[in-house]
């Protein structure tokens, strides 16, 4: 039996949460191992929607579930989950519930810098969610950042609150910001240690015995690939590596562990927030997707851009994430239209080029080149058989399989959680 890691292929917002959730079925384990607030999973089980933000997908399956050190945690934040999902019949608790001992605290000092540095970032704005994920990072390469660890050692605590203010004085007053005091962000956390500690463990430790043991683990990635800091949209990216390949290192475990890989990618595109969209749709069919898709995102509700299937990106997430099978989600939101695009090229100053280029200029200069495709009539909502899909249907899954490079391992029909078709089961690999 093989892991299996679930990244996004293109911006976010491709339907992960429902696909990890039904993975977990099959899972022992699930890990999150990047990322933070910033990012958001819905999840709708009969009558009942779960919107998840920090705690892995596995907690609705009742699965150990693994916060990893890859993913900076705003610890009220994550209180505040545990207890809505609590409201909702979740059983969380420490024994389900680890939270890596060296991950990194998102503090509200973080958010007041991530605010602040946008609204004077004025028309160079990059976008972000203004939840501090950014600033966070920033002070773990820094290595100035408050961990859980932390929390355990008032002495050592009250050290790396002076260290860190060292550094965040100097930014707040130059961004107007009233002076940050080491003895309230001590009260605040040492009112905070006793409600978050009892979930603070040595997660690599657990997830190597885990892994020893041979029970199966699932890597749960937050955002996507083309927001990967290194290999996304840049600047226009999340402060994380979104790949496949920071599933070893924000999990902490061996580069092999990862299993199986599964992009996960929309019958369309969208993204929130600014950037280069090649595909992006200003017009009647563009509404009309964002409002079959309901395109709002999970964490900030804003509107999503919305745009036809682009498989020059796809093909290139796929080839830096390392993926080897893909999931291909919301392909209802596309019954009814009498054509279809898919970008199969781009056309730069002239030029026919089969890659997004990395400087801003050449991303905003690209123009994309459409194959078309005849579009069907019938519903595909709720179908679980491949025989259940229109022909035109089945047609279109397969032209996208060969200009991503990648099979079409699971198809995703609805938000519901057993609306799915299964053409091969990952943990079988």
């Amino acid at each position: 039996m093989a892991n299996v890691t679930v990244i996004g292929a293109q911006w976010g917002d491709e339907g992960k949460g429902k696909v990890i959730d039904w993975l977990a079925n099959r899972a022992d384990v699930v890990v999150r191992f990047q990322g933070g607030n910033n990012a958001g999973h819905t999840i709708v089980v009969g009558n009942k929607t779960y919107k998840l933000s920090l705690l892995p997908s596995g907690v609705i399956q009742g699965k150990l579930s693994i916060i990893g050190n890859g993913v900076v945690v705003d610890p009220w934040s994550l209180l505040d989950e545990i207890t809505r999902a609590q409201g909702q019949g979740l059983g969380i608790n420490p024994d389900n519930l680890i939270l890596a001992e060296n991950a990194t605290l998102v503090l509200p000092l973080h958010r007041d810098l991530d605010g602040a540095r946008e609204a004077r970032a004025g028309a160079g704005k990059i976008g972000t969610t203004g939840r501090g994920i950014g600033p966070a990072y920033e002070d773990k390469v820094g290595r100035r950042a408050i961990r859980f660890a932390d929390l355990a050692d008032p002495e050592a605590l009250e050290v790396k609150i002076e260290r860190l203010l060292a550094h965040h004085g100097a930014l707040r007053a130059g961004l107007g910001l009233p002076e940050a005091r080491p003895d309230e962000i001590l009260a605040q956390l040492q009112e905070l240690a006793p409600k978050i500690l009892p979930y603070v463990k040595p997660a690599w430790r657990i997830l190597g015995d885990a892994i020893k043991a041979g029970q199966r683990v699932l890597f749960e990635g937050a955002q996507a690939t083309l927001l990967d800091v290194d290999h996304g949209t840049y600047p226009y990216v999340t402060s994380s590596n979104t790949v496949a390949g920071q599933a070893a290192a924000g999990a902490g475990v061996g580069p092999t562990a990862g299993g199986y890989v599964l992009g996960i990618l929309k019958a369309y595109t969208t993204r929130v927030g600014e950037g280069p969209f090649p595909t992006e749709l200003n017009d009647e069919t563009g509404r009309l997707l964002g409002e079959r898709g309901h395109e709002f995102g999970t964490v900030t509700g804003r509107p999503r851009r919305c745009g036809w299937f682009d498989a020059v990106l796809v093909r290139q997430s796929i080839a830096v994430g390392g993926v080897q099978g893909a999931v291909l989600t919301k392909l209802d939101i596309l019954d009814g239209f009498e054509t279809l695009k898919v970008c199969v090229g781009y056309r730069l100053r002239g030029e026919t080029i089969d890659y997004l280029p990395a400087g801003l200029r050449d991303q905003a200069a690209i123009e994309p080149i459409y194959e078309e495709m005849e579009g069907w009539s019938e519903s595909t909502r709720g179908a679980r058989s491949w025989k259940d899909l229109p022909a035109n249907a089945i047609k279109y899954v397969r032209r996208i399989e060969e200009l991503i490079g990648a099979p079409a391992v699971l198809l995703s029909t609805s938000p519901d959680r057993d609306d799915i078709i299964m053409m091969l089961d990952p943990f079988q690999g």
